[in-house]
C-alpha cells in the first residue's frame, strides 16, 4: 500500500503542515510586536529628554551616531528612523493601544499612516481596516490616497438598507457600500458601454474585489436566472460572506434612472426564491451609475421592497491624443512589472 496516498496521511501532512504556518505566523508577529514595542519605548525617552532638558532635534543625530557606533550592523536606527519613533511615540502616548493594536501591523504601514494621515481619528480608522483586511503596504496607499476613508464614511449615502434589512446586518451593509467607487485600473473611452465596463471588471476581478471590500467572492457576470420560461441575466453576482448574502451589482454608463430600482428589485426577488437558502440574509443589490441625483435615487427607493444602495463611479480618463504613443499602455506597464 502507498502510504503517500492514504486518507489519513494525507489529513496528518495537512495539519503538521497548518501547524508550521500557525507558528511561523505568531513567531512574525511576536517579533513585530516587539519591534513596535521598542521603537515606541525609544520614541518615548527621546520625547520626554527633549521635554525636560528642552533639548532641540539635534540631540536625535547624537543619538543616531551614539547607536551606530556602537551596534555598527545593527539596521532600523537610522537618524530619519528615530525621528519617526519620537513622532509614533508623540502621536501615541497609551502603551496599551500600541501593544494590542497597532503591534498588529509592520513599522511600514505604521510610519506610512504617520505620514499621509495627518487626522488621528482617521488614521486609527485606516489601522483598524489594514488589520481586518490584511493590506500590503502598496495597498494601504492606494487605499488612503483613493479616500477610502470618507468614500466609505459618507454619511449621506443613497440606499434603504437601514429600513429594509434587520440589526445588526442593516448597519454592516450600509458601511460595505461605498460611494463612489474608484475603478481607476479602467481607462474610459468615448463610446464605453455597460457591458465594456463590465468585462474589464471581470478580467481585473482581483483589482474590483479589493475596490468592493472585504468578504466579497466572486459568483460571475451576466449571470442567467430563468424567471417564467424568460431568461434574465444580472451584471454582476457576488457573495458577501461577512453579510453572508448575495448582491447583485447593476452598472449604468449613464446619469441614474428610476426604472433601473425596479428592475433591480425584480432580480432580487429573483435572487432571494432561485438561490437564496436558509442560512443566507436577504440579498441586497447596488446600482453604480456614472451620475446621480440624489433626491431623484432617495425617491425611487422609498417604496422599494428589497434592500438596494445607489453609488456613482468613477474611471480613470481616457489619455489625452497627444501623448498617446509616448506613454505606455496599462498593458505594457503590468506586463513590464
Amino acid at each position: 500500500m502507498n502510504i503517500e496516498k492514504n486518507n489519513l496521511y494525507i489529513n496528518l501532512i495537512k495539519e503538521i503542515k497548518e501547524q508550521i504556518r500557525s507558528s511561523q505566523q505568531k513567531a512574525i508577529l511576536s517579533v513585530n510586536k516587539e519591534l513596535l514595542i521598542l521603537y515606541w519605548n525609544i520614541g518615548r525617552v527621546i520625547l520626554e529628554a527633549q521635554e525636560r532638558q528642552g533639548w532641540g532635534a539635534k540631540i536625535i543625530d547624537n543619538i543616531a551616531k551614539e547607536i551606530k557606533n556602537e551596534f555598527p550592523e545593527l539596521k532600523g536606527f537610522s537618524l530619519r528612523n528615530l525621528k519617526y519613533m519620537r513622532k509614533f511615540a508623540e502621536e501615541y502616548n497609551d502603551f496599551q493601544f500600541v501593544q494590542e493594536v497597532l503591534a498588529q501591523i509592520t513599522w511600514y504601514h505604521n510610519i506610512t499612516l504617520l505620514d499621509k494621515v495627518k487626522d488621528k481619528d482617521k488614521r486609527i480608522w485606516y489601522v483598524r481596516k489594514n488589520i481586518e483586511n490584511g493590506w500590503s503596504r502598496n495597498t494601504l496607499v492606494h487605499q488612503i490616497e483613493s479616500n477610502l476613508y470618507d468614500r466609505q464614511n459618507n454619511e449621506i449615502k443613497t440606499a434603504n438598507f437601514i429600513d429594509k434589512l434587520e440589526a445588526p446586518n442593516n448597519k454592516l451593509a450600509l458601511d460595505t457600500l461605498k460611494d463612489p467607487y474608484i475603478f481607476d485600473f479602467i481607462t474610459m473611452t468615448e463610446d464605453m458601454n455597460e457591458r465594456d465596463i463590465e468585462n474589464q471588471l471581470v478580467k481585473k476581478v482581483t483589482k474590483l474585489l479589493l475596490e468592493l471590500g472585504s468578504g466579497f467572492a466572486f459568483i460571475g457576470n451576466q449571470y442567467k436566472l430563468e424567471v417564467g420560461g424568460d431568461d434574465y441575466y444580472l451584471d454582476l453576482l457576488f457573495y458577501n460572506l461577512r453579510l453572508r448574502c448575495y448582491v447583485v451589482i447593476e452598472l449604468k454608463t449613464g446619469k441614474f434612472k428610476p426604472e433601473y430600482a425596479g428592475k433591480l428589485n425584480f432580480y432580487l426577488s429573483a435572487v432571494d426564491d432561485i438561490l437564496k437558502t436558509e442560512i443566507d440574509n436577504p440579498s441586497i443589490g447596488i446600482i453604480l451609475c456614472k451620475e446621480k441625483n440624489r433626491l431623484v435615487a432617495e425617491y425611487s427607493l422609498k417604496d422599494m421592497t428589497k434592500p438596494i444602495g445607489v453609488s456613482e463611479y468613477k474611471l480613470l480618463e481616457k489619455i489625452p491624443e497627444e501623448l498617446k504613443g509616448t506613454l505606455p499602455s496599462i498593458e505594457e506597464i503590468e506586463g513590464t512589472l
